[in-house]
């Protein structure tokens, strides 16, 4: 990517970045836009150069997730390669993080991509279509901190667009919905106004459902690599690696690889499920499992008609995989806030934390 003189707030420094690298002296600020192996490119006011951590960070790293990933902004030593590589010596702090667990792993975080405002969720109309999947990347991206929206592609291939949207709205509560395609110009315009100057989009999915040709359409050229439609009408991966790419006064997108298994790590369940959520207010019991306890109004919703027992299932499937489970809204929350203070001052800071919110929500 050659850029010059870079349009620093395009690419989505806010003051707050600006002043946070002011505490870093003879360095420069930059946003890393990929990653290969140990060596990154970053985008700086100059251009984009290419860039390795350096060995008192790689020192003080202690879980892969502290790492540099794309959409990081950090702290450089250069802005071009005339003298060689730069060395990226701080990461600024993450204002959103969309992760996931690494294939094989219990513990180990990958990164997707951080510093996101909105993720485009993306599924195809086609054989990609799935309800439970759906659910497992809104439960993320609602924790990650930034916004979901959900793009349906390829509705020139689908048939049942109205039927669709009726099973999606039972699962995407608060979630806007697009539907698009390729396939001509108007099919894809809706995105646009998510696409604003100063703002990062990441385009997360599954393998062949469109992410890069939608970009590429967005971009009006050909700039990420794309393959055509298997004979089983998944389509074919493409995409093998995140890339951050500036669009013109429009901002930021973020492609990244497909991921058809997602491992979860932490979720906000009470947003993807909001519905389970409200419905439990009316149970009798403040613990109720909705399994087996008596006068369980999700119980009682799955009864009426009202709730599936295949969400009440993902429900429950998905407590499980994030720890979760057998404990209510107020439990979860509170495991949440003692998580994100593991080892940075433990229930003292927790406790200011919790007063703090509590504070803001007088206002």
């Amino acid at each position: 990517m050659k850029l010059n003189n870079t349009d620093m707030k395009n690419l989505g420094l806010t003051e707050e970045y600006i002043q946070e690298s002011k505490l870093y002296k003879d360095l420069f600020v930059g946003r890393v836009s990929s990653q290969s192996k140990n060596l990154y490119k970053v985008i700086t006011e100059d251009g984009e150069i290419a860039a390795e951590i350096s060995g008192k960070f790689h020192y003080s790293v202690k879980e892969l997730s502290e790492y540099p990933a794309v959409g990081d902004f950090v702290m450089v030593d250069r802005t071009d390669n005339s003298q060689g590589n730069g060395i990226i010596h701080h990461t600024l702090t993450r204002k959103s993080v969309f992760a996931r667990k690494v294939a094989g792993s219990r513990e180990d975080i990958q990164i997707v991509a951080t510093n996101i405002d909105t993720v485009f969720i993306c599924m195809s109309l086609n054989n990609d279509f799935n309800l439970r999947r759906l659910e497992r990347y809104l439960s993320i991206a609602w924790d990650s901190g930034a916004i979901p929206v959900i793009v349906l592609t390829k509705s020139d291939l689908c048939k049942e667009i109205e039927a669709r949207l009726n099973e999606i709205s039972s699962i995407a509560i608060g979630v806007d919905v697009l539907v698009t395609t390729s396939a001509f110009y108007e099919g894809y315009q809706s995105l646009k106004k998510y696409l604003t100057n100063g703002k990062t989009v990441a385009f997360i999915g599954s393998s062949g459902v469109g992410k890069s040709t939608l970009i590429n359409c967005l971009l009006g050229q050909i700039v990420l690599d794309t393959n055509g439609i298997r004979t089983d009408d998944k389509g074919r991966h493409t995409t093998t690696r995140r890339e951050l790419i500036m669009l013109p006064n429009s901002g930021v997108v973020i492609d990244t690889p497909g991921m058809r298994e997602l491992g979860i790590i932490s979720a906000d369940l009470m947003k993807s499920f909001s519905d389970i959520d409200e419905l439990a207010y009316d149970c009798k019991f403040n613990d109720c499992t909705h399994k087996n306890e008596p006068n369980c109004a999700v119980q009682k919703a799955i009864k009426d008609g009202v709730l599936s027992i295949e969400r009440l299932e993902s429900y429950w499937k998905l407590k499980k995989e994030t720890k979760y489970e057998g404990l209510n809204s107020k439990m979860i929350e509170k495991e949440k806030i003692n998580d994100m203070f593991h080892g940075m001052g433990g229930m003292k800071n927790a406790r200011k934390f919790i007063k703090e919110q509590n504070r803001k929500k007088r206002r």
